[in-house]
């Protein structure tokens, strides 16, 4: 059985906007260190097994599949700083779960269709498929209770012409799209690195693999 993490043996360590670190106290002389994203209230070690199964992830991924009229479905990945990595780092469109999309009737289907409309200008209408891939996935319960959604998107399209990341907020910067055939997803699953020798993310990992497996259709 895991280990019982009540509130009153949680002490908070560093707490800022954006960030904070608790010190989880698992037993009497025992610390495990949590960086989170999460108030205290709401941090996973906490939550009782039906809180835990009902929680919504911090962020969601979008799986963006393009059906691009007389051309084969290609995977739409983005090239955008990550400031940790110091690199344009091949990803997919992503974003944080905002407090108001918590309250909508799909928090996770709402912030997808939010994030993909700001990082590729496209817009989802009836003839297209969203659909909740995963519903939580932690990044990596090692160190941080973070976790993603993912969600995929297969557009049907005319042309790319729509294809924009001028909706870029805040600290978000990009350097243009990928749109990988299968083909050109598998060198990249096999090298682990993009067409310039960039390291990825795992949910860039999981999106191509998403893609290639074809179960996305």
């Amino acid at each position: 059985m895991k280990p019982i993490i009540k509130k009153e043996n949680v002490a908070t360590l560093f707490e800022s906007k954006f960030i904070k670190v608790f010190d989880l106290q698992y037993e009497p002389g025992r610390h495990y260190y949590d960086a989170t994203r999460r108030p205290l209230d709401k941090l996973m070690a906490v939550k009782s097994d039906e809180e835990f199964k009902k929680a919504l992830p911090d962020a969601v991924t979008c799986i963006v599949i393009l059906n691009i009229a007389d051309d084969e479905p290609k995977l739409l990945l983005s090239r955008e700083y990550r400031y940790p990595a110091g690199q344009f780092l091949l990803s997919p469109p992503a974003g944080l779960l905002d407090a108001e999309d918590e309250i909508t009737e799909n928090p996770i289907l709402t912030t997808a269709l939010r994030e993909i409309k700001e990082e590729t200008g496209l817009d989802i209408s009836a003839a297209d498929n969203l659909h909740i891939v995963s519903p939580l996935l932690f990044s990596s319960p090692g160190m941080t209770d973070e976790s993603n959604a993912l969600v995929c998107a297969v557009l049907n399209l005319a042309d790319t012409a729509a294809l924009s990341q001028d909706g870029a907020l805040g600290c978000e910067r990009f350097d243009g799209f990928e749109l990988l055939t299968k083909e050109a997803a598998r060198s990249i699953l096999k090298t682990g690195t993009d067409s310039d020798g960039i390291f990825f993310s795992v949910y860039t990992w999981a999106a191509i693999m998403y893609f290639i497996s074809d179960l996305w259709r």
